[in-house]
């Protein structure tokens, strides 16, 4: 047969046979496919929509906390009060995606207005009397009120006020640890003459902010949980921190993960074990022992607002950031500005007429009014940090904190209130 004749045949053979029933498989399976493409492309708009509509429903709280004036718990005590806010329920799935629930989240908040130090703490209004009870436990002699937020009183204005923000990510990975409150030893509750308190340098730079100016420390957590999607499966979950300090172990100890061996086998196959330094011994320690105690997800932001005429650069970013480094330690972790947001644009030609920055500006200020980082609008990876380390970036600073400006209240033997809110 000719080869045009044998193209003609094929044609005949498509266009009679395999073409139609092909049309009418594609026909018989759009309304499945076009079904799962819309459940797949708006899903997460739905949960967004069911997360924002519960949020907005919701009553919150601003508690400001007044210290005693002799506070001589070290933070221990606040590590016991944070493993009381370790919540890791997200509830049914129809009350995560239908009625919106969520794994309910904190704002732990060091904040300084002029020069005027201030704890606080942000909850949702159905958990306040958790909160009190907690820190009553602790510390009885604490004044706990309900305020007004500050954070509502300030209005970006560009032409009045100009604002720098910043959220912090780690130095290295997750799983290391940064300088905590037992590496300074404040654990054994020694005297206070004697206390090297890592938060204290802190306290002292918001106690220096002047007039006309603010900085707010916004510390939000919210209950870690082993819910990413393991790789290579569909529906298993595990905890990439857990294992990735498991890992960083058992690379430091050049141990076989599966067999917990340490060594390299020599020329006659015997094992040699490492030889590690003291650092290396220490990182191993502190690894250890984090992984032993409650974690949470935690975003940490800060602003520095002022006055366009009196913006202080080297004391406003340069306190927030440098303070922020007496948590570091070179072989465990530290705390570095994120890339994925800060405003600082220093040369004209990245930042025509100040456009980027005023934008960075204003939306960071109602991402801090809002409290938003684990769920839309506002949202960035979260760092990994034990009870332990963040015990040691907020809690109530002994005497030895002579900032005037941290105000306290008369120390007194007291109970917790009766009328505790409900």
């Amino acid at each position: 047969m000719p080869l045009d004749q044998t193209f003609v045949s094929v044609l005949q053979l498509l266009h009679v046979g395999l073409i139609p029933q092909s049309l009418q498989f594609v026909i018989t399976l759009a309304p499945i496919v076009l079904t799962v493409f819309l459940c797949v492309t708006f899903w997460g708009l739905w949960v967004d929509y069911v997360r924002s509509d519960q949020f907005l429903g919701l009553k919150y709280t601003l508690l400001e906390l007044k210290l005693p004036k002799d506070t001589f718990k070290s933070p221990k005590a606040m590590e016991v009060f944070l493993n009381s806010l370790h919540n890791t329920a997200d509830g049914s799935h129809y009350a995560q995606y239908w009625k919106g629930e969520t794994r309910p989240w904190y704002s732990l908040e060091l904040i300084s207005i002029e020069g005027q130090v201030k704890f606080m703490i942000w909850t949702e209004d159905r958990r306040k009397a958790g909160v009190f009870s907690a820190l009553y436990s602790q510390f009885p002699e604490i004044e706990i009120k309900e305020v007004e937020d500050y954070a509502k009183s300030v209005q970006f204005d560009p032409d009045k006020i100009r604002v720098f923000a910043t959220e912090f990510a780690f130095t290295k990975a997750d799983p290391y640890p940064i300088k905590t409150y037992v590496d300074y030893g404040l654990d054994k509750d020694p005297k206070e003459e004697f206390k090297v308190d890592p938060l204290l340098p802190l306290i002292e730079y918001l106690g220096s902010v002047g007039p006309n100016q603010q900085v707010w420390f916004q510390f939000m957590i919210r209950a870690h949980k082993d819910d990413q999607v393991k790789p290579g499966h569909i529906f298993k979950k595990h905890d990439s921190w857990k294992e990735g300090a498991e890992a960083e172990i058992n690379k430091i100890m050049q141990r076989d993960p599966k067999t917990k061996v340490s060594g390299k086998p020599n020329e006659q196959g015997f094992l040699i074990g490492p030889t590690l330094s003291k650092p290396e011994q220490d990182v191993i320690e502190a690894i250890g022992r984090s992984i032993t105690k409650l974690p949470f997800d935690v975003g940490i932001r800060a602003l520095y607002i002022a006055k366009k005429d009196i913006f202080n650069t080297p004391f406003g970013i340069g306190g927030i950031i440098g303070n922020m480094k007496q948590f570091n330690a070179e072989n465990l972790n530290g705390f570095k500005p994120s890339k994925h947001w800060h405003n600082l644009l220093g040369d004209p030609w990245q930042d025509y007429k100040n456009m980027r920055r005023n934008r960075f500006g204003s939306l960071a200020l109602v991402a801090y009014r809002r409290r938003s980082y684990f769920y839309t609008p506002f949202t960035s990876k979260p760092l990994v940090l034990n009870t332990e380390e963040l015990a040691t970036i907020y809690h109530f600073p002994g005497s030895v904190s002579k900032t005037p400006t941290l105000e306290r209240v008369p120390s007194k033997r007291a109970q917790a209130p009766s009328n505790l809110p409900t």
